[in-house]
């Protein structure tokens, strides 16, 4: 997406570029500070008339690492959009953090699109070391370098950044890339690609069919998109996305949230408060961890929760038309906590855990 530039003032020989951000909002496209609700929406711009000073005033964003807007909003129930500030601004937590008098908020992204971009963005920052990175056969590439990145385009390649920013990518046919430092990136994008980051704002992808991304660290963030992917994001608020077909996506985390969009896919969120969504047909949601909140909208899905946790259902028609919905609280009303639920003429009903039936 172009994103609208500053344009020239007249009082002024030049101004500053505006600087593309991210923002997160509630799911009414609010932001409440200070239990004050600020509306906004999509394609507008504003201006504060105040004081712009990180942490008391102005329009916040995040400005540094994607993923540190789990520190401020969780992945659960989060709309997130790229914006971009100009007109005064001051930043705070290294520069992750900015407060700015002017916004405009750009286009709506999902988690995906945030992880990728949280990628793209420690990779850029990644100093390749010479001799490190090979293009041939079975090659394997190990940087220890605390800013190097690894890179093996192989068919069989594997490729390790264990360095506290490092990223590391394995492109080849079966390719590994692991980057186990804070900051660090790994992408696998060949068939059966595995790609691990384990550090503290670490993001995996694995793109490649049958491919397997996992995050660990704080805040990490997980997608696998091949067909039969998966993907875990075990740190604090991570995300774990899987949108291949029959692809597994697991947050386990405080506020994670796992979704899986491909046919017959499986979400779990086992921390507190995670939410897990399985949106494609046949797909099957758990929320196991405290107050969590497993959502089933494809055909034919469901659903299943520990004893308090919120259970939403859509019944579809075999055309895919949503003609039945429903909402209910494991424990509650005839439902029985740690029990798959599907949607049949309106009403929740038991299934065996054997997939499709």
């Amino acid at each position: 997406m172009t994103m609208p530039r500053a344009k020239k003032d007249p009082n002024a020989e030049t101004v500053p570029a505006a600087i593309t951000a991210y923002k997160g909002f509630l799911d009414d496209l609010t932001c409440r500070p200070d239990g004050k609700v600020f509306q906004f929406e999509i394609g507008k711009t504003y201006r504060h008339d105040g004081k712009v000073k990180a942490c008391e005033g102005g329009f916040h964003v995040i400005t540094g690492h994607p993923l540190a807007l789990f520190q401020y909003y969780a992945p659960a129930g989060t709309r997130i959009c790229q914006v971009e500030i100009s007109g005064a601004m001051d930043s705070d937590d290294g520069g992750e953090k900015t407060a700015a008098e002017i916004l405009t908020v750009g286009k709506e992204i999902g988690l995906t699109q945030l992880i990728l971009d949280a990628v793209k963005w420690v990779t850029d920052r990644a100093r390749l070391v010479e001799g490190n990175h090979t293009a041939g056969d079975s090659e394997q590439v190990r940087n220890d370098d605390h800013g190097g990145a690894a890179t093996a385009s192989g068919r069989r390649g594997a490729a390790t950044a264990s360095g506290w920013r490092g990223a590391a990518t394995a492109s080849g046919m079966r390719g590994a890339a692991t980057a186990s430092g804070t900051e660090g990136a790994a992408t696998a994008s060949g068939w059966r690609g595995a790609a691990t980051a384990s550090g503290s704002y670490g993001a995996a992808t694995a793109s490649g069919y049958q491919g397997a991304a996992t995050a660990s660290g704080m805040r990490g963030a997980a997608t696998a998109s091949g067909e039969r992917g998966a993907a875990t994001a075990s740190g604090d608020c991570g995300a774990a996305t899987a949108s291949g077909d029959c692809g597994a996506a697991t947050a386990s985390g405080y506020q994670g949230a796992a979704t899986a969009s491909g046919t017959e896919g499986a979400a779990t969120a086992s921390g507190e408060r995670g939410a897990a969504t399985a949106s494609g047909d046949w797909g099957a949601a758990t929320a196991s961890g405290r107050r969590g909140a497993a959502t089933a909208s494809g055909y034919e899905g469901k659903v299943r929760g520990r004893e308090g946790c919120a259970l939403f259902l859509a019944e579809r028609s075999s055309n895919g038309d949503i003609v039945n919905v429903w909402a209910g609280i494991a424990g509650r009303d005839g439902i029985k906590p740690d029990t798959w639920y599907r949607l049949k003429d309106g009403e929740p009903v038991e299934v065996e855990d054997k997939g499709r039936d």
